[in-house]
């Protein structure tokens, strides 16, 4: 038996409805500028209380409005409906080798979160639990998931994604097709009850599924008691990770106390005179007034390699114990690998922030290996490329 179903009643996108997944903004002026060009876009339900017409709402009071949007999108046609289906992805870029993934339904209960808790489906990142409640308030109220898990194949995945390869080959025409903001095209075609629908859920749920994208999805479902969540499921030769990296908006203390902190727990701090970069493995970069350090941040040998991960060391030493902020704070916003160096350094440079931390992107390798021996990763660490678009493929509640 496999951990991979077709979408039981779903809704395909017309055209036009497509969008970024929600949490992948530095600011949310940006998804309300995207609602306003496209009232179409599927941010206008994902995140109702940013569309223009429903600002100063809080969250939970504009939940009315997007039951309405979706069921106006719904019977204009934006969506059309598709009963016993798994929906093929392919995502292709310039320079780039092809992405694929396929949509489907996945067994919530088979989501494991540490090495003593059995399942096929390991999610082993922080999350944020206020995000967690919004997104299942969200599901509840529309009956309806917006967008995927993104989950990688593990064990299966080079089989899958030849087999994926072959039937987009095979399929003619998309079914839809849309453009996302770094231009990469996404196209989707509908696969019915049959052979193929067969070979790729078995091929899907063929071994371990890590969680790439949409830790916060995977938890609401599991919140929500859903007994199934909505995935693409893709393949180790269909991602990359890109730096995640952080601002902080307003220093606790004057830089040169924050310098002097860090020197005295242990940590290297050298001025180097260029523009802050993502640096390599074992240094991070940080960017203030105008002024670039590499600094090394002291690991703690009692503890384990996945805690001493630049990712966590920036959460424990240069934001816990330095700076004094939780991971949660406001002041500590997660920008991630859409998001150049030039641009952090904008930030600070205008104003907007007085800090921008650069950090080494995970490598692929690193996170596999981390999941599957059911470690957890620090929250916000890993941005992967391509992203599932969201607003293509529906999933309705049973």
């Amino acid at each position: 038996m496999t951990v991979v179903h077709p979408i039981s009643k779903a809704w395909v996108t017309a055209g036009g409805t497509g969008a970024q997944n929600y949490d992948e903004f530095a600011d949310d002026a940006e998804i309300t500028s995207i609602i306003a060009d496209n009232p179409h876009s599927s941010l206008a339900v994902e995140m109702p209380h940013l569309a223009p017409e429903s600002l100063g709402k809080s969250f939970t009071d504009s939940l009315p409005d997007a039951v309405a949007r979706l069921a106006l999108e719904r019977a204009d046609g934006s969506y059309v409906p598709a009963e016993q289906v798994v929906v093929l992805y392919r995502i292709t870029g310039e320079g780039e080798p092809p992405a694929y993934g396929l949509w489907s339904m996945v067994d919530t209960d088979q989501i494991s979160t540490s090495a003593d808790e059995p399942g096929l489906v390991i999610r082993n990142e922080d999350v944020f639990l206020e995000k967690v409640r919004e997104r299942v308030a969200l599901a509840e109220a529309l009956g309806t998931l917006l967008s995927p898990v993104l989950l990688l194949q593990t064990t299966k995945g080079e089989e899958l994604h030849a087999a994926l390869a072959a039937a987009v080959e095979a399929a003619g025409e998309p079914a839809a097709a849309d453009v996302d903001q770094t231009g990469r095209s996404h196209e989707i075609w509908v696969v019915g009850p049959g052979a193929l629908q067969d070979e790729l859920t078995a091929l899907a749920g063929g071994g371990e599924l890590v969680v790439a994208d949409g830790n916060h999805r995977s938890l609401a479902a599991q919140t929500a008691g859903f007994p199934r969540f909505l995935a693409v499921v893709t393949t180790p030769a269909s991602v990359a990770i890109q730096p995640y990296n952080r601002l902080v908006s307003e220093l606790p203390v004057p830089l040169d106390e924050f310098l002097a902190r860090l020197r005295a727990g242990g940590a290297t701090v050298t001025e180097v005179p260029r523009p802050a970069q993502v640096p390599s493995k074992g240094t991070i970069e940080v960017y203030a007034a105008k002024r670039t350090f590499a600094i090394g941040l002291p690991v703690n040998t009692n503890l384990s390699a996945v805690d001493n991960l630049d990712h966590a060391l920036v959460e424990r030493v240069l934001l816990r114990d330095v700076l004094g902020l939780d991971a949660g704070d406001k002041r500590v916003s997660y920008i991630g690998g859409d998001y150049s160096a030039e641009w952090l350094r904008g930030e600070v440079d205008e104003g907007r922030s007085e800090l921008a931390v650069l950090i080494a992107p995970v490598t692929v390798d690193d996170f596999v290996t981390v999941n599957l021996e059911r470690q957890k990763l620090p929250r916000k660490s890993t941005w992967f490329t391509p992203k599932a678009r969201g607003g293509l493929v529906l999933a309705q509640l049973d």
